[in-house]
């Protein structure tokens, strides 16, 4: 996997420098000529900051080296920045806090030699008046801002970040050609890892950033560690056991950080990071978005990926055959970055998969008006739970897995959960969820190779349970024109148990429906008699119990039977509708 993240670095020309990352500051101090602190401002949209490509950059070794407490430089929180916390901070907090601003300012005046608007910050800052003012206008800011958002300086609209005034000063401070440096250097080298040259290893690896939402920590979590000693071979200690050196250590934490931000989808606890063997043409070429967003689709149009695959069969689309997809599953858990999953293969893989994902879970609307549009993925999750919280991390593994190989099984959990859950709804008088209906029907699909199912209704579907849940629509909509709306129906009464036990609750149902019969007109009575008659010859016997497989059958047919009853009730109306327009045309 890290070996991909490298050359992907490589192919999109990446390049990583120990001492320098991206950063993203929430806040700007304006600064004049006159070192007088004129006022604050956000950055970006206000909530995610603006984000500097090459920022000066300690790593957690580095901030505590040789028993020194370090801040960072050019960037740091408010609370170091401007001593800005809240007023129940520790003592030993605070005194940390005094420390490390000491130490930022003392940065700043050594980097003026080469910056010399660093100065201004500088003198500033060390000024207790404007220290004042500055904490005045944090105050009063509206959002109030946070004691641990990051903030930088802006003097005559130029941000020192972006400055490559100070970039040689400061790779000359960071690593200062002293003892302590010197005793840190490994005494003989290593095989790299992961380039197999001859390199001295870094002991440790820079963080991973960006899963701070899927557990995560906002400092960062660690790929590669070895702090325990059941995990250290040999001797070695640290970050020894996985030799890299420094650049490559760099390269492929900066190359990760920047998929996270820019190439991942979030599955409820985890994020699932992608890429490309070659970059792509067009943005809606990209099929992991498409899975968590998937394009809107006009009446009668192909989905997305159908669409590529047609291109390039037509010979349309030649730079899609030679591609390759990588993408794999992280979250954090105690500081570390755990590894759920990686999968790879070629894109036109990636385009059959999931198109077959999108065909099998596709099915007729509720209304009956069209087929229901291509779900987003934490849709499919979200018809299984009442909260997506409740999703367990398992089951989303199981179902990325299976929207991403054709040949994979709906996982057994998903569908008693969605058979579950569609019950519920019945029950309570709920919309239906069509990701939820698409996903039982994708399991007859996939799991017992039902060539019957179909995304409409199919009035010649062999199984006995599906037919039983017709019968049980139909029976429901007779007492409805016959009664009205009588407050619990057949459904709400009698649904659990038919779907179980369809044999006895219909009898009684049938013998029911011949009182129905008589209170509705002849038309209404012909049309009626006719649908359970062509129900009933589909069946040569009623199933006495119904397993959770059956259980599902007959609620596909429940819900196929109304869609069709709703769609043949707007056919008629539209014909209705224009009979009565003709009608008025030609009076």
């Amino acid at each position: 996997m890290l070996n991909e993240i490298l050359a992907y670095a490589e192919r999109t020309g990446l390049k990583s420098e120990p001492g320098f990352t991206v950063k993203t500051a929430k806040w700007a101090i304006f600064i004049n000529e006159q070192a007088e602190i004129s006022g604050i401002t956000p950055l970006g949209d206000g909530k995610n900051g603006l984000t500097f490509n090459h920022c000066p950059d300690l790593s957690q070794g580095e901030m505590i080296a040789g028993g020194i407490t370090r801040s960072q430089f050019l960037i740091e929180s408010l609370a170091v920045v401007a001593l800005f916390y809240k007023a129940d901070i520790e003592e030993s907090d605070l005194k940390k806090f005094q420390i490390k601003r000491q130490y930022f300012i003392q940065q700043l005046e050594l980097a003026s030699g080469d910056c010399p608007e660093l100065a201004f910050v500088a003198t500033a800052l060390n000024n207790p008046e404007q220290l004042e003012t500055l904490q005045n206008l944090l105050e009063n800011q509206q959002p109030k801002p946070k004691s641990t958002d990051s903030v930088t300086f802006l003097i005559n609209e130029s941000y020192p970040l972006t400055s490559t005034a100070w970039h040689s000063w400061w790779r000359k401070q960071r690593q200062p050609d002293n003892a302590v440096n010197d005793k840190k250097k490994s005494a003989s080298t290593m095989r790299c890892l992961f380039t197999g040259a001859a390199i001295e290893p870094v002991e440790t690896h820079p963080k991973i950033k960006g899963l701070s939402s899927v557990g995560g920590l906002g400092t960062g979590d660690v790929l590669m560690a070895f702090d325990k000693e059941a995990f250290q071979s040999y001797g070695l200690s640290k970050s020894t056991n996985a030799a890299t050196d420094e650049i490559t250590a760099k390269s492929y934490a900066e190359t990760f950080n920047k998929l996270i931000s820019d190439q991942s989808i979030r599955l409820v606890n985890g994020l699932a990071v992608y890429w490309f063997g070659h970059n792509l043409k067009h943005d809606d070429d990209d099929m992991f978005a498409e899975l968590e967003n998937p394009s809107e689709l006009l009446a009668g149009q192909a989905s997305r990926p159908k669409e590529l695959l047609k291109a390039i069969e037509n010979g349309r689309r030649p730079d899609l055959l030679d591609n390759y997809y990588y993408v794999v599953t992280v979250s954090g858990q105690a500081g570390r970055v755990m590894v759920r999953d990686w999968q790879q293969g070629t894109l036109t893989e990636l385009l059959i998969n999931i198109s077959a994902w999108f065909d099998d879970l596709q099915i007729i609307a509720r209304d009956g008006s069209k087929l229901t549009a291509p779900p987003k993925f934490l849709a499919v999750i979200g018809c299984l739970v009442r909260d997506l919280k409740d999703a367990s991390a398992p089951l989303i593994n199981e179902l990325w897995r299976t929207a991403l190989n054709k040949d994979k099984l709906i996982p057994y959990t998903a569908f008693t959960q969605a058979l579950l859950e569609s019950r519920k709804a019945i029950i309570n008088e709920e919309a239906q969820n069509h990701a939820r209906m698409g996903l039982i029907k994708a399991y007859h699909i996939r799991n017992k190779g039902d060539q019957h199912m179909s995304t409409n209704l199919n009035p010649e579907h062999p199984n006995p349970a599906y037919q039983c849940g017709r019968l049980l629509a139909v029976l429901a909509e007779l007492q409805y024109k016959a009664q009205g709306d009588v407050g619990a129906g057949v459904v709400q009464r009698y649904y659990t148990a038919t779907s179980q036990a369809p044999a006895l609750r219909i009898g009684q149902l049938m013998s029911n429906a011949k009182n129905h019969l008589n209170k509705i007109d002849n038309g209404l009575t012909q049309i009626f008699e006719k649908r359970l008659s062509e129900i009933m010859s589909r069946m040569t016997a009623i199933p006495k119990t119904l397993d959770l497989e059956e259980q599902s059958l007959f609620a596909l047919g429940y819900y196929q039977q109304l869609a069709q009853k709703h769609a043949d009730i707007a056919e008629s109306n539209t014909k209705k509708q224009a009979l009565k327009n003709k009608e008025e045309t030609n009076s």
